[in-house]
């Protein structure tokens, strides 16, 4: 049991070297014990090509640490200085239409690029030289947000030759692709490996197989690059390793870049990403435009909860308007609050805040610190320093199965970006429904990857929307003796991208077939009997298995077979709510009917409750204003709302 932490991100290369003592020193009574340094600081480390400059950095390592300050350091590798540009021309990535994506912002390499590579185990391992010892460095972080700006696909030459290779790797002989991919279809067979293109440019959709490996072939280069860097740096120092991800990233399999690391981190953005990357409809983004979706940090918080080997932070946290989002609203008042105890309450180990002081220059110049360009604190210091307290007060809680698993694949969104079969499916989407259906029933929930072997002794697990079964899965449902609930469109192909030949959900011991399926538009809905209904997506069932439920024409909507379900379409809001709350029931869990906006979550004995609306409620005999929060141990509240009024 340990007591969480707070952080915050600095950039001293960007503040008069005076100004570094005093930075460090306000942190420290602003109750910040972690910072983050050097991520973009290429350019100043190396200002030649092989001509380091690490004064400054020592300088300002010592400042931080001695002030009694924990550094995070991290490798530059996500913003390489224009000399590298001209060493290696062509280590620029390639967009989807065949335009190089060009020097003057961030992000600007191909992971393929294998001049590139050694350059960065090459500044890795000079840093890990210099610093790896250093008691002030108490972790590292490894490049930055891996796929932001859409960087994870390559279409350039270095990425097609890399490509090649890769499948010759896998498949061994072109007979053997030709036929995984069922290429005798319009006649799109090749004779040698150096025949296939990338799969952009085509004059229509290409061959979902070819672009499913164009996708496996795209993460494993994320794994291999940031596989450089680590082992450069593990040599040289026993600190944590540690990467800070993204909201709704599915371009690369976070788990698998996770399993080379110590702690799995994410930049958590509530209004930027509401505005950026939210599909809940307008109306819904401008109720909770000052507050965030009630469900999105939570979500991402239990997901790199599980990519994390040992502990998960939030590495960027939100503390005003940003400056990327099509709107930049400010939080409400005591939001930032919220968000912080939010990630604590799903077993965050720190929360860092991004930046410590705004920018008053370049691209972030409109993007909020806790300290304003002049170095006045901004109005949200007072906040921080709030939760410091209260942490200190709270302690530290037990981290605890949560009783629910939802399963969560990044292959499954590459497949349904290659054949949606409709518009409106997406993968993120259909995973994001069910689990916001649990947390309307006040359920919490831990996201599981698709290489679990056991369910260990949860009592509900859910698998929506899974492309194909791996064989850990297959094993953990076999010794499972909790509730299952299965699909849409689980299990309805084949690794290889081909409709299994026993037909979906080709799971064994399970006598159902679905015979054809119907992507449906919005607003077309098909209804069940018992309330609610199919959107978007339905499928026509075979089964000698008990049908539990039906739509009102008496097509099979639910089939079971003992205490394993598996679900027909993609049900809308009313039904979704209505199914998981049955099969909450039915594997004995208790649901707890809360008010429109608000969340709860429980972590050992600790329970929390937060407002997400902008206007006050009741909750168990308080009033919770906007953004309150209302904190339990076991039965006895220890943080109370803003305006308590004792029951």
């Amino acid at each position: 049991m340990t007591q969480p932490e707070l952080g915050v991100c600095y950039y001293p290369e960007h503040w008069p070297e005076e100004q570094w003592v005093k930075d460090a020193t306000d942190m420290v009574s602003a109750g910040l014990t972690w910072v983050r340094i050097g991520e973009f600081a290429w350019s100043r480390m190396e200002p030649k090509p092989d001509l380091f400059d690490w004064g400054w950095l020592d300088r300002a390592i010592a400042a931080l640490g001695e002030a009694g300050l924990k550094v995070v350091l991290g490798t530059p590798t996500a913003t390489p200085p224009r000399w590298m540009l001209s060493r290696y021309p062509d280590m620029l990535a390639y967009d989807a239409e065949g335009h190089a994506r060009k020097f003057g912002s961030r992000r600007h390499y191909c992971f393929s690029h294998e001049g590139y590579q050694k350059e960065c185990a090459r500044i890795a391992t000079a840093l890990g030289e210099r610093y790896g010892q250093n008691s002030h460095v108490r972790a590292w972080q490894i490049d930055n947000e891996y796929g932001c700006h859409d960087t994870t696909l390559s279409y350039s030459p270095a990425a097609q030759a890399a490509f090649r290779a890769w499948l010759e790797a896998k498949y061994k002989t072109i007979s053997a692709l030709n036929a995984a991919w069922g290429n005798v279809f319009w006649s799109m067979e090749y004779g040698t490996f150096d025949e296939i293109d990338l799969p952009n440019l085509t004059v229509t959709e290409p061959n979902p197989a070819h672009v499913m490996d164009f996708r496996r072939f795209s993460s494993d280069q994320v794994v291999a690059f940031n596989r450089v860097q680590v082992e450069a740096l593990r040599p040289h120092t026993s600190v944590p390793l540690i990467h800070n991800y993204m909201g709704r990233i599915t371009d690369f399999d976070h788990f698998a870049v996770g399993a080379d690391l110590d702690i799995a981190s994410w930049d958590s953005y509530p209004l930027g990403f509401l505005e950026d990357r939210s599909d809940q409809g307008e109306a819904f983004k401008t109720e909770f435009a000052r507050q965030g979706d009630p469900d999105f940090q939570a979500f991402h918080h239990d997901l790199y909860r599980a990519v994390g080997t040992d502990g998960w932070w939030v590495m960027e946290q939100q503390p005003g308007p940003v400056n990327w989002a099509p709107y930049n609203p400010a939080p409400l008042p005591g939001m930032v609050r919220l968000w912080t105890w939010e990630a604590i309450a799903h077993g965050a180990d720190v929360v860092s805040y991004f930046r410590w002081r705004q920018a008053p220059f370049a691209q972030e110049q409109m993007h909020a610190g806790l300290q304003r360009p002049d170095g006045e604190d901004a109005n949200v210091m007072a906040e921080v320093s709030r939760v410091s307290g209260e942490i200190a007060n709270v302690g530290g809680a037990k981290k605890t199965m949560a009783p629910i698993g939802l399963v969560f694949d990044y292959a499954s969104a590459w497949a349904w970006e290659a054949q949606p079969q409709s518009q409106s499916f997406n993968y993120f989407r259909i995973i994001y429904d069910v689990y916001r259906g649990l947390r309307r029933l006040g359920l919490s929930v831990d996201i599981l990857p698709p290489t679990t072997e056991s369910f260990s002794d949860r009592a509900l697990v859910l698998i929506p929307g899974l492309f194909s079964w791996t064989p850990e899965l297959l094993a953990a449902i076999e010794g499972f003796k909790g509730e299952l609930v299965i699909g849409p469109r689980t299990g309805s192909k084949t690794p290889d991208f081909q409709i299994p030949t026993s037909l979906p959900p080709n799971l064994p011991h399970f006598d159902t077939r679905v015979s054809a399926v119907e992507s449906l538009r919005p607003g077309t809905e098909i209804a069940l009997r018992e309330g609610g209904a199919f959107q978007l997506w339905h499928e026509f069932i075979e089964t000698t298995e008990t049908v539990t439920e039906r739509t009102t024409d008496d097509q099979p909507a639910i089939v079971s077979h003992e205490r394993t379900h598996y679900l027909a379409g993609w049900p809308d809001d009313a039904a979704m709510t209505r199914l998981l709350s049955r099969f909450a029931q039915t594997a004995d869990l208790s649901t707890e009917p809360i008010p429109h906006g608000v969340r709860r979550r429980d972590w050992g004995a600790l329970r929390l409750y937060m407002n997400y609306n902008a206007t006050a409620i009741s909750l168990h005999g308080y009033t919770l204003q906007p953004a309150d929060i209302l904190l339990f141990r076991g039965d006895t509240p220890i943080i109370f709302p803003t305006q308590a009024t004792t029951p």
